[in-house]
């Protein structure tokens, strides 16, 4: 679906978050064009083009307790805005932070992501997952 250059914005994000919870470094980079861009908010740029996003997703990948809960989201033309909580494997123990997600998609695919990172949270008790 994300590969159809007729792709709706919406399936196209909600793809790419449902390859990113199944760890699908290939499902995942098909909803994103082959040089887009991955950047923080209003700032430096992370990543071009799949070389650079493919080892960027694949060391989160490796986090076993790594998953995207979608709070809410918006979607204006191309773009869509995601809210989430993502559970992560810190050093300093299992926890969670607040990412505001915004993708800009045309042609089917992913064209630009930019990011909003808050604080990380740890859990209380990491060893009761």
């Amino acid at each position: 679906m994300a590969q159809e250059g007729d792709a709706s914005p919406l399936a196209v994000v909600q793809a790419q978050l449902d390859a990113y919870n199944a760890k699908d470094i290939d499902a995942l980079l098909a909803t994103y064009a082959e040089d887009a861009q991955q950047h923080v908010l209003h700032g430096e740029r992370l990543a071009q083009g799949h070389a650079e996003m493919r080892p960027r997703f694949l060391a989160r990948f490796a986090e076993p307790d790594l998953h995207a809960r979608l709070l809410s989201r918006t979607v204006v033309g191309g773009v869509v805005v995601d809210y989430e909580l993502i559970t992560r494997n810190f050093p300093e123990g299992l926890g969670t932070l607040e990412m505001l997600c915004v993708y800009e998609v045309a042609d089917g695919r992913i064209q630009r992501a930019s990011f909003a990172t808050g604080e990380k949270r740890l859990l209380p008790d990491a060893a009761a997952g």
